[in-house]
């Protein structure tokens, strides 16, 4: 498996790709956050799964003329979807790593490794003890793909 170096034709939903592009990849944007707000269930064979309640949160504006708002997230666990959705081939997978500045920032989510055919992306978003704030399309995230190169 080999990097993929021109992405851009598996990507829908890019805010601005003259700044998401990167030599090996794409930088991921945020379009909505929501908080879990209770437990999910998981068993043995899956027929008792559940997902994690989800709770909406909505970003706020310092000024009402602002373009984008902010989300002001204390300490705790979200799930972060992002702008961007990804259409990956049989023989193509991907990485997701967050970006240095989320965890400078103060938060951070799980590498993880993307199997076709992906769809709609999110990731598990873990907020440090001095909360983060993120605005509405910030970069958080890393997406590189790996694939057969004939």
């Amino acid at each position: 498996m080999q990097r993929i170096a021109n992405i851009r034709p598996l990507l829908d939903g890019i805010v601005h790709w003259e700044t998401q592009e990167t030599p090996h990849g794409a930088d991921l944007t945020v379009a909505e956050i929501v908080r879990l707000s209770g437990p999910g269930q998981l068993d043995f064979g899956g027929d008792e799964y559940a997902e994690a309640p989800r709770e909406q949160l909505a970003p706020s504006k310092a000024d009402p003329d602002d373009t984008y708002g902010w989300w002001r997230l204390d300490e705790g666990t979200y799930i972060a979807r992002y702008n961007e959705t990804i259409q990956l081939a049989r023989d193509q997978h991907a990485r997701l790593d967050p970006l240095p500045r989320l965890l400078r920032a103060g938060a951070q989510h799980p590498s993880r490794v993307l199997d076709p055919p992906e769809g709609t992306l999110e990731t598990l978003l873990t907020v440090g003890t001095g909360g983060c704030h993120i605005k509405e399309n910030a970069q958080i995230s890393r997406l590189e793909v790996f694939g057969i190169v004939e």
